[in-house]
């Protein structure tokens, strides 16, 4: 209903003011009790938020009231607002570098947060003094350049619904509006960083601390309901839960008290019962002074729990009168995001000087003290006073902290700034070259072309203040600065001040200081937590529960082989492959270098099984060849004996170069020359057994088989056996060869160095072959173990055939369930295991009778046998 009267007075043409329309029904009859008027060549307006009023609900379901029932209260630390605008003018009044031979004058009026009243306030900054006359131009029209206002985003949109008319610049130094933007072509200078720079220093605050399961709290209104939209997601994406979301009722009429009040009782349990012990505050002052008493000491009495509270910009920490003795170490700990502000040289001093007797036109004065001291002005027809007499003497220094404050608040910095912003425009304006008459022009057509060009030098204007801070503007007309955290300090005898222990920039970046920060009294100065589920150790991962948020998980072991070396991990790592992990899983240790050495017990055991062998191989040679003219070396072949003792000593010599680092030159060796040399010795074996059967048979009388017994038969197959391992495993070395190679996977804790076999086909067929030679020569062995010749060696090949190819049968699945050096240990062992079995099963008992029985080995006893 205001909006269209304001509407339809837009339309009244324009004529100039007489004594008739002075008197007319649309003046208003008398001038509000809170404003403040200091003339001047150019005036600054103000619309302020020093009162408030609560108007009775109107229903329309019945007959509303003959009058309109309000209740109004007033907010003593509001005050300062009005002493800032004050100061920043006499300042200005006062230099003569800024706006020389003019004077800058104000219009202050209350808004009362009241839509009505702020229409009505805005209508009286555009008329002529003490006349209500919208729209009209008189004489003594006011040359309004630029208004103040508000703190409140919807009192700021009702302003602007009416200056935007008259392109009057106006600055907003609290919350920012949010219905209107820059397409509209509103004329907003807000006083206040961007909201995302907030936003940001939220989430950065959140996750310095590691604070993910957190409560938010908003005004239930158009601004809260922006915040939820804007800012939640991103706490989201950066990963950060809520345990609550709430919206703190805002009170419109004295009808919806109780409504309030039940309502914050509930959110009160809700904020108890949580895990959450930070919460994130966002709203305006006011809402303070609905949510106090649930935190104040009154209900309930102490606070079952520790909170950090998140204060934004928006906030400050006010009481009313009836408040004045309620605890507020409450809100000791808080974490308040603010506009970058400092205290001005000589602020102190200016309030210091303010005093209701002396404080000409300053109509807010009087009240604010009565409210703030508790007491009483007398009335000036000598009426009863009840209550203590004001004596307009009091100290404002000995007022709590919550009710005044006099060191510069962060909404007074911005009103200073913004007067100062204006007047340093008007500054620029009047000495360009596009000057315009600023003190002649009576008419609003002057005005408007002159509030045009005003916006002109407003975008562009850049200057440090008295305290040496940057103020400029960006392209959309908002401050280009950052946000201080502040830590607030209150004590119980409501002492309060603020210490800075961060910043958030204009490019977003975030600092923090931990060391300077005062925690809540419960949490005992130790760094508070406010986690869904505690904090996941290294060696565990977080395991998110199904149906809850990302935030609530449970932690589990990692798997092994990998690690976490930080808290609350999604995942597992995996070491590199040099690495391993600790038994608690949560560090990569280097892994040892494992290879069979010549200084390790194992291989210092192999090594001396293999020598020792070899000297009784070369021993039970020398034996041999001492008598070799003995019958029992002439049977069965000398040369072959030979042959098959020179192959088994190599056999075990081989054995040694399986052990130590393993170089090219090794690893192309080993398999080769002990494939090579095996098969010499099987091969001998073979010779042997094949000329026993040969001997027995050409015994026998017609027998064709005596050419086939003597030297060319034993070498041929000796010879054509060896020749075939040799070929193989020259394809083998051809095609693709061992070398060396580093296996990370085998072992947990080690890295093996090892040779590569290159083709593992072609491994085993060095193997297999030898396998085949011996499985023949057990064959023909156990055939001919039993033929009628003295000293035959057939049982003896017999049991040594078995120990073999038990011992490489057994080769196989030992070999290919061991790992690392341990490979090379069960090769080496069936090397000399396979190797002692021939020697000891063929020669023993020949050692035994040519050295303990030579009675025995003579032709005497072999004819004998024979018969």
């Amino acid at each position: 209903m205001v909006t269209l009267v304001i509407l339809l007075l837009a339309l009244l043409p324009h004529m100039a003011c007489t004594d008739h329309i002075v008197q007319c029904s649309m003046c208003y009859p008398q001038p509000p009790v809170h404003m403040y008027h200091q003339k001047g060549d150019l005036i600054i307006g103000g619309i302020v938020h020093h009162a408030s009023i609560v108007a009775s609900e109107i229903l329309f379901m019945k007959e509303p009231l003959p009058t309109l029932t309000e209740t109004s209260y007033v907010v003593p630390k509001y005050y300062q607002h009005i002493t800032a605008l004050a100061f920043a003018v006499k300042e200005i009044n006062e230099n003569p570098q800024i706006l020389p031979n003019l004077t800058v004058g104000f219009h202050i009026y209350d808004s009362y947060d009241n839509a009505r009243r702020t229409y009505h306030a805005t209508m009286l900054l555009l008329s002529a003094p003490e006349r209500f006359i919208p729209n009209y131009l008189c004489d003594n029209q006011k040359n309004l350049v630029a208004v103040i206002g508000s703190r409140e985003a919807q009192i700021s949109t009702n302003v602007a619904s009416l200056l935007n008319n008259y392109k009057v610049p106006q600055f907003t130094y609290g919350s920012v509006p949010l219905m209107y933007n820059e397409i509209r072509g509103l004329y907003f200078y807000q006083m206040v960083p961007q909201q995302s720079l907030q936003y940001t220093g939220i989430v950065s605050l959140l996750l310095h601390f590691r604070w993910t399961w957190i409560g938010v709290l908003t005004m239930d209104d158009e601004s809260g309901e922006s915040f939820l939209q804007t800012a939640l997601p991103l706490f989201s994406q950066k990963g950060v839960c809520f345990a609550f979301i709430k919206k703190v009722p805002t009170l419109s009429s004295d009808s919806e008290l109780t409504r309030i009040l039940e309502d914050g009782a509930k959110l009160h349990k809700v904020v108890m019962n949580s895990k959450a012990n930070v919460v994130v505050f966002y709203g305006e002052s006011m809402v303070i002074l609905r949510w106090f008493p649930y935190y104040s000491g009154v209900q309930p009495p102490r606070l079952p729990k520790g909170i950090v509270w998140i204060m934004t910009a928006e906030m400050e920490l006010i009481s009313l009168v009836y408040q004045r003795n309620w605890e507020t170490e409450i809100f000791h700990g808080v974490l308040s995001f603010s506009i970058h502000s400092n205290d001005l040289p000589g602020f102190k001093t200016f309030i210091k000087g303010r005093n209701p007797s002396r404080a000409k036109g300053d109509g807010f004065i009087r009240q604010f003290w009565q409210e703030a001291f508790g007491c009483v002005f007398p009335d000036a027809d000598g009426g009863d006073v009840m209550g203590d007499i004001c004596t307009g003497e009091e100290n404002l220094e000995s007022l709590p902290a919550p009710f005044f404050e006099m060191s510069m608040t962060g909404y007074s910095y911005n009103i200073y700034n913004a007067v100062y912003a204006a007047a340093h425009a008007l500054n620029s304006m009047s000495s360009s070259r596009l000057k315009h008459r600023t003190v002649e022009g009576r008419g609003l057509q002057h005005q408007n072309q002159q509030f045009g060009q005003l916006h002109h030098f407003l975008r562009s204007v850049s200057f440090n203040n008295s305290n040496g801070d940057k103020v400029a503007f960006d392209q959309h007309g908002k401050l280009v600065a950052g946000f201080d955290v502040v830590n607030w300090i209150v004590s119980s005898n409501q002492t309060f001040h603020r210490v800075k222990v961060g910043r958030v920039d204009t490019k977003h970046v975030f600092t923090i200081n931990e060391d300077d920060i005062a925690w809540y009294y419960w949490f005992n100065q130790s760094q508070p937590l406010s986690l869904c589920t505690e904090r996941c150790h290294p060696g565990f991962r977080k395991k998110v529960k199904e149906g809850e948020p990302f935030c609530c998980y449970d932690c589990i072991p990692c798997p092994e082989g990998k690690i976490s070396d930080q808290e609350d991990m999604n995942d597992c790592n995996k070491c590199l492959e040099e690495e391993y992990p600790n038994n608690n899983r949560d560090v990569c240790i280097p892994k040892d270098i494992s290879f069979l050495t010549y200084g390790e017990p194992l291989g210092i055991i192999l090594a001396c099984f293999a020598l020792s062998f070899s000297l009784i191989t070369a021993l039970v040679l020398g034996t041999f060849m001492r008598h070799h003219n003995t019958p029992i070396v002439k049977a069965n072949n000398r040369d072959l004996t030979y042959a098959l003792l020179i192959s088994l000593l190599l056999c075990f010599l081989s054995a040694l170069l399986f052990i130590g680092q393993p170089e090219k030159v090794l690893c192309l060796l080993r398999q080769t020359v002990f494939g090579i040399i095996f098969s010499v010795a099987v091969s001998c074996v073979l010779a042997k057994t094949i000329t026993v059967v040969l001997a027995f048979m050409a015994t026998k009388p017609g027998s064709k088989m005596r050419k086939w017994v003597g030297k060319r038969t034993t070498t041929s197959i000796v010879a054509s056996s060896s020749l075939i391992q040799a070929a193989v495993c020259t394809v083998w070395l051809g095609f693709s060869p061992p070398f060396p190679d580093v296996d990370t996977h085998s072992l947990t804790k080690e890295v093996v160095l090892e040779c590569n076999e290159g083709s593992v086909t072609m491994f085993y067929c060095v193997l297999g072959y030898m396998g085949f030679l011996a499985i023949i020569s057990f064959i023909a062995a156990f055939l001919a173990r039993k033929l009628p010749d003295s000293f035959n060696e057939a049982k003896f090949i017999t049991f040594s055939m078995l120990v073999f190819c038990s011992v490489w049968i057994s080769f196989f699945p030992t070999y290919l369930s061991t790992k690392g050096k341990y490979m090379v240990a069960v090769e080496i062992f069936s090397i000399l295991a396979s190797s002692f079995g021939l020697l000891s099963c063929i020669f023993a008992p020949k050692c035994y009778i040519i050295l303990l029985r030579p009675e025995l080995n003579n032709r005497e006893h072999l004819i004998r046998n024979k018969a």
